[in-house]
């Protein structure tokens, strides 16, 4: 994983005071290329990185070999956790070293760099959506749960229905490339959820952002993403399909495909939505692909929408 390197790249060149990019290739057995990106990463980041060209040269941290984090200053501490956060919520191994460097770095440093690591989680399994491109806003509102500091958002919600409000950011949430927001509004304590792509402007005040003590961004996104699910799985279908098939459909319906039996060549899965025409819509499109054995709801709504189509196109 890309956070892993980082983390190796660093502590080799505290270690070493300099490396190539050819050296941190042998040493992380990866490509020449793939290990100068590291290091670019590292650099634009804003931990000092910098290259040495010519004969001898290489890339050196500022104020040569150190072996621990003590050298890194307030914002180099923070750049470099704002980059390694979000893997360490993929990867235990990621979160123990996260974890480890952590509790390296000097106390003063440390609260600014923990509220970075933090500040954002990944989940990489869907709601069967597509991905969409990452909202010019995250950046802004993760600047702001950094630094602890108020925003005002100018959101639209489901309708299109706009309202300006000022918000408490505590963290920001990827699901298979949707953005979310976790903050309270000013003034009350339970937390909402925000879509990132419904933001239409964000601004940062200088307001200190209150947190309610205890708060962890992990734990509370699995209560979002329990509720949400509670109230859309409503309808369960019975598929059978192709065992070459089962990854993509996975990747469709994400949390919401269980596998019921699995042969290698035939797989029987259950998968579900909010109503039966949802389930019908998103199983439309495999055609023959797909058997769907049941409930009836749900292979007559898939026969109108045969019937539909046959009337339109047929």
């Amino acid at each position: 994983m890309r956070a892993d390197r980082m983390i190796a790249t660093l502590l080799l060149m505290q270690s070493r005071g300099r490396v190539t990019a050819a050296e941190l290739a042998r040493e992380l057995e990866v490509s020449v290329a793939t290990a100068r990106r590291d290091l670019e990463a590292l650099s634009t980041a804003g931990v000092p990185v910098y290259p040495q060209p010519g004969r001898g040269g290489g890339w050196s941290l500022v104020g040569g070999a150190r072996t621990d984090l003590s050298g890194l200053t307030a914002p180099e501490s923070t750049a470099l956790f704002t980059l390694l956060g979000p893997a360490a919520s993929l990867s235990p191994e990621t979160a123990s070293a996260v974890r480890k460097l952590l509790r390296a770095l000097p106390g003063p440093f440390r609260a600014d760099a923990e509220s970075a690591a933090s500040a954002v989680r990944l989940d990489d399994l869907g709601w069967g959506e597509v991905g969409r491109d990452r909202p010019a806003a995250v950046d802004v509102v993760q600047q702001a749960v950094i630094d602890r500091v108020k925003v005002r958002v100018d959101y639209r919600n489901r309708s299109g229905d706009g309202s300006t409000t000022l918000l408490d950011p505590l963290g920001l949430v990827a699901k298979d490339g949707v953005w979310y927001l976790i903050a309270t509004r000013d003034g009350e304590t339970d937390t909402r959820t925000y879509r990132m792509d419904r933001v239409r402007a964000v601004e940062p005040t200088d307001q200190p952002a209150d947190r309610p003590a205890g708060f962890d961004l992990a734990r509370e996104w699995r209560r979002v993403v329990e509720y949400v699910e509670s109230r859309r799985s409503l309808v369960r279908a019975t598929v059978r399909l192709a065992g070459r098939h089962l990854g993509v459909l996975r990747d469709h319906f994400g949390t919401y495909l269980e596998v019921v039996e699995d042969d290698g060549d035939r797989v029987v899965v259950t998968v579900a939505a909010h109503t039966a025409r949802s389930v019908a819509e998103q199983l439309a499109g495999w055609g023959a692909m797909v058997e769907v054995t049941g409930p009836d709801a749900v292979r007559e709504e898939l026969a109108r929408i045969g019937q539909e189509l046959a009337e339109a196109y047929g």
